[in-house]
């Protein structure tokens, strides 16, 4: 149950991000069609440039929740390079100092102290960004290696995803999400025990690209240009790929070791084809 409670308040916070923060833009936003309605140009601009402020710390914000999120979701995650919430801080902070000192007219160090308790209660309420990478034991191997290549294999599957929205034909997008599917289950178990990328590296490299290519040229394709044998051979591709990801992920989860050669040779020239 407490389960349950907090995979909901996750998926809360992945949809709503910085909802306060956009919230609180509300009196500004009333406040500056006032300004706009009096005709103080000066006064709107400088609010209008404290409303875009707000607005791209509060975007800044939930860019790092849902960082923030992914990085807790994932066995194996590296830190994000940019600590958003802390630049949403930042952004925050600015903002209440220009509204202060340039729109409000107090004075410098009453804006000052009311941007440093603004930016903080930002971090105190979302809290910071990760810093660590987060490994398991690699049992030797090397972390950027392990990092380097879910990231390629991640980034492999959304190109693939890119090129499944426009495929059309709808047995042929099932079949492709299928593999999307099992090749998530396979980085899932790599995620899980990183050591087993030894064995499944190359099999996810060769498989993972080869659908990239040839989705990309089927969609590259009009699709009034495509022909029935055309889809008939990508079906047959995608079938194979589902069989050979169902062995790889029960090899996986078995921790059994075979040559995969054959096989990977067998799908090169199907892609050539």
């Amino acid at each position: 149950m407490s389960t349950t409670i907090v995979q909901l308040g996750k998926k809360w916070q992945r949809r709503t991000g910085a909802l306060l923060l956009y919230l609180l833009m509300l009196p500004l936003l009333l406040s500056l069609m006032v300004s706009l309605i009096g005709g103080n140009v000066r006064l709107f601009l400088l609010k209008l440039a404290a409303f875009l402020l707000w607005g791209g710390a509060a975007a800044a914000v939930s860019h790092g929740i849902r960082q923030s999120l992914d990085y807790e979701e994932a066995d194996v995650a590296r830190a994000p390079r940019i600590p958003w919430k802390i630049v949403g801080a930042l952004l925050l902070a600015a903002t209440i100092f220009l509204l202060g000192y340039f729109a409000g007219h107090a004075s410098i160090g009453a804006s000052v102290f009311a941007a440093i308790v603004g930016g903080t209660g930002v971090v105190l309420y979302y809290g910071v960004d990760p810093r660590r990478d987060k490994l398991p034991d690699l049992e030797g191997m090397d972390a950027d290696f392990l990092l380097r290549s879910l990231d390629e294999a991640r980034d492999t599957l959304e190109t693939i995803r890119l090129h499944s929205r426009k495929i059309h034909d709808l047995t042929l997008h099932r079949s492709i999400e299928y593999a999307l599917e099992q090749a998530e289950e396979i980085l899932a178990v790599i995620e899980r025990d990183p050591i087993k990328l030894r064995d499944a590296r190359r099999f996810l490299v060769v498989y993972l690209e080869g659908v990239a290519r040839v989705t990309e040229r089927y969609v590259d394709l009009d699709r009034e240009t495509v022909d029935d044998e055309s889809r008939r051979r990508l079906q047959r591709l995608l079938e194979e790929v589902q069989e050979r990801f169902d062995g790889e992920l029960h090899r996986l989860n078995e921790s059994k070791r075979f040559d995969l050669d054959v096989q990977i040779d067998a799908l090169r020239k199907q892609i050539k084809e």
